[in-house]
């Protein structure tokens, strides 16, 4: 979701409410993306298999995929409840920023920019495996508490859902971190395996601000996920079925597609991917073997 504000095009009033009351970016795990934590404003990139591909796998790059996982194995553990003094300093503060424009007030996104001044007090400004756990601990407290609550409640129980997602992830933060950070070495290399796997294989992976999102063999739900979520658009990808010499197009972006030979089970005589021009500044033509559901 990318909103550019013109601001000497509001109205007055429409501009002195965004000037009291601007909009957190919403952060949110995405179920079928692997629950990695994405930012509304994340910059999504499909990378086709390639060399190119391959070395963007590496631990830095699957912190956010590991964070995930590991906030689920860790999440017996880190159990303490919120503390009270939070949650009612908390609702305060966040029932008179609602009441400001209510229509405006989103939890999700009020829970983790509140969350995300705990991950800066708990982790080094370099240390970005202390982050991702801290991230991942908010996204996932923030998005169960949340989603639960309408856009249209009002500003006692949006904040209520969004003062306990934050003070739930604020009192769990120091115990998810210590102890994901006992499992990171084993996770990073399991999940830059699965990176490896998806640049190796058909799919191609999927990479937001840099960093690997693990689809599960589900990239397509993946990518209508982040389109349905946050209006994301992911660069290069492209939704299409070729059988035989016809190709269809679902999506933006084109590719084309031609039998090689007699035919017969319809192999590709090779596929042009517009999205790989854009990631990487070339062109290229591959073979592949066409299959209902192949994607570029």
């Amino acid at each position: 979701m990318r909103v550019t504000l013109r601001l000497l095009l509001l109205a007055p009033t429409a501009l002195l409410a965004t000037l009291l009351y601007p909009s957190p970016a919403a952060h949110a795990g995405i179920d079928a993306c692997g629950d990695i934590d994405i930012d509304a404003s994340a910059d999504c990139e499909w990378v086709p298999p390639s060399v190119d591909c391959d070395v963007r796998c590496t631990p830095i790059t699957v912190q956010a995929a590991c964070a995930a996982d590991l906030y689920v194995d860790c999440d017996g553990t880190c159990t303490a409840d919120p503390v009270i003094e939070c949650t009612d300093v908390c609702r305060v503060d966040c029932e008179a920023d609602c009441d400001v424009d209510p229509g405006r007030f989103e939890c999700r996104g009020a829970c983790q920019a509140d969350c995300d001044g705990s991950c800066s007090a708990a982790c080094d400004d370099d240390d970005s495996e202390c982050h991702a756990s801290c991230q991942a601990t908010c996204s996932a407290r923030c998005d169960a508490r949340c989603e639960v609550v309408p856009p249209s409640a009002d500003c006692t129980a949006q904040c209520d859902a969004c003062c306990t997602g934050f003070c739930e992830a604020d009192a769990n933060i120091d115990c998810q971190i210590d102890c994901q950070a006992d499992l990171f070495v084993d996770c990073e290399a399991d999940v830059e395996g699965s990176c490896h796997a998806d640049c190796d294989g058909d799919d191609g992976a999927l990479f937001c601000d840099g960093q690997f999102v693990d689809h599960g063999d589900n990239l397509d739900e993946c990518v209508d996920a982040l389109k349905e979520a946050f209006d994301i658009d992911v660069a290069g990808y492209i939704h299409g079925d070729c059988r035989g010499n016809h190709c269809e197009v679902h999506a933006g972006g084109g590719f084309s597609c031609g039998v090689a030979g007699s035919g017969g089970s319809g192999a590709l005589a090779g596929w042009v991917l517009a999205g790989a021009a854009m990631l990487a500044g070339v062109g290229r033509r591959r073979r592949a073997r066409a299959r209902r559901g192949t994607r570029p």
